[in-house]
């Protein structure tokens, strides 16, 4: 098997020196240059699997190699070395493509951690990482083959090769957490955990416990410790939806966390560091809430890195009969249910429709049809469509009641499963459900 090669790009001769044999004992060999252009030559002449470079250069500036790596070696990630606290600059880094950044003093754990995820990007996707991949393009509903569509997943695959902070936006029912879980599987965190967790459907007062985790006899009820999101998501994603529903003095504490890349379980007397990568979403107007003082700018810029906007259903309703198809696949296949054929008339009703519910809404629709159809082909009228967008509209917001009962659904069988260790006949029947029931629910809602 070839050694990793890096390239260093420093003009301080000891940061060089330092960085050749901390990856010297990591087994990657390193060539250091001095300046952009020696970098440039190098680069020319042979191929690398990672490039540090500082952010300060005697002929330029680091972030305009930056651009031109992911111009000219798009699969070569690059990580930038940036003065202690200059944030600004990491994030001016990040958006022309950084991989990641380190700040000097160089914490050399940091870096290992940096790196080791920098070369899994370099080598072919094996194992459960390709496995999830491959699950992920050819079941996810984030399907279609639209303009829209194409421009989203060149996107998704840009991101998952960047450990940046992404927001992702969208309406209601577009498919975030669908966004965001592929990010994580077609990334180098993919054998990793993805933790998802609702903002909003988080009682205010046990947030912080939640998410940094608490000791024992920390307040009344905490019997034992409890590890929180951040450490259970430790070395992959942690994937905060609806982060819009944060209050501010939570916002003030998940800032800290995200930018010192530690956590402090309530009640600890000390910082714990962690390895995350932050995805964050909501459907409300971020930008907004920042003007209007809800939402912190500076979490905004922090975790606003890079936007993934997801077009609503309506805006590429080419994609509708493909997404119709996967899903009258996926409710018929654990069920005594024959999938019925779409007829054309009704395919063309769903095309149509503005779906304010969007993918979601387009999922019950066609549950709530083939449950109630005695018939082998769905038509236009067995899909009980609203007659008018106000009608529509009233539709949607009894989406968004069974949502919030379906994240409280997720939450009971997430607990199940974690009390009975993950053993799914043992959940279901705590559950009082069969585990074929179990196994449509744990699809149904993503739980892997």
């Amino acid at each position: 098997m070839t050694q990793p090669t890096a390239l260093i790009v420093d003009d301080e001769p000891d940061i060089c020196e330092l960085l050749e044999i901390t990856l010297l004992r990591m087994g990657i060999d390193a060539h250091s240059v001095f300046n952009l252009a020696s970098a440039h030559k190098l680069l020319a002449e042979q191929s690398f699997d990672l490039c540090l470079s500082d952010m300060r250069l005697p002929d330029g500036n680091g972030i305009d190699l930056v651009r031109h790596i992911n111009q000219t070696y798009p699969q070569l990630p690059v990580a930038m070395i940036t003065a202690h606290g200059n944030m600004e600059s990491a994030i001016e880094a990040l958006k022309a493509g950084a991989f990641d950044f380190v700040s000097k003093p160089v914490d050399l754990e940091v870096l290992r951690k940096l790196v080791q995820q920098a070369i899994k990007l370099s080598k072919p996707t094996t194992g459960k990482a390709k496995i999830q991949k491959s699950s992920v393009s050819t079941q996810s509903p984030m399907l279609g083959n639209s303009p829209a569509m194409a421009r989203i997943i060149k996107l998704i695959e840009k991101l998952a090769r960047s450990q940046a902070p992404v927001y992702i936006s969208g309406e209601s029912g577009t498919g975030k957490e669908l966004a965001a879980r592929m990010i994580h599987n077609q990334g180098s965190r993919a054998d990793q955990p993805f933790i998802a967790v609702n903002c909003g459907a988080m009682p205010q007062e046990l947030m912080e416990s939640e998410l940094f985790g608490h000791k024992k006899g920390s307040f009344t009820g905490a019997t034992h410790d409890h590890e929180g999101l951040f450490l259970a998501a430790n070395g992959g994603t942690l994937f905060l939806d609806e982060i819009a529903d944060l209050p501010l003095h939570m916002q003030v504490k998940l800032l800290r966390s995200i930018q010192e890349k530690t956590i402090r379980p309530v009640g600890g007397q000390q910082e714990i560091s962690i390895d995350v990568r932050i995805i964050s979403a909501t459907h409300k107007e971020l930008a907004n809430l920042v003007e209007q003082g809800e939402f912190r700018q500076d979490l905004f810029y922090r975790i606003n890195v890079i936007e993934l906007p997801l077009p609503p259903l309506r805006e590429r309703a080419e994609d509708i009969p493909l997404l119709a198809q996967h899903f009258l696949t996926r409710l018929t296949r654990h069920s005594d249910i024959k999938k019925p054929k779409l007829t054309a008339e009704a395919i063309k009703k769903l095309n149509t429709y503005p779906f304010p519910g969007n993918i979601r809404e387009l999922e019950n629709i066609l549950e709530r049809s083939i449950t109630l159809l005695d018939s082998e082909k769905l038509e236009a009228e067995d899909l009980l469509l609203p007659n008018s967008v106000s009608d529509a509209e009233n539709h949607a917001t009894h989406q968004n009641l069974g949502e919030k009962m379906e994240q409280v659904e997720r939450q009971a069988i997430i607990e199940a499963l974690e009390e009975t260790r993950w053993n799914r006949t043992a959940a279901a029947k705590k559950l009082g459900m069969s585990l074929r029931s179990l196994r449509y629910r744990l699809e149904k809602l993503g739980i892997e």
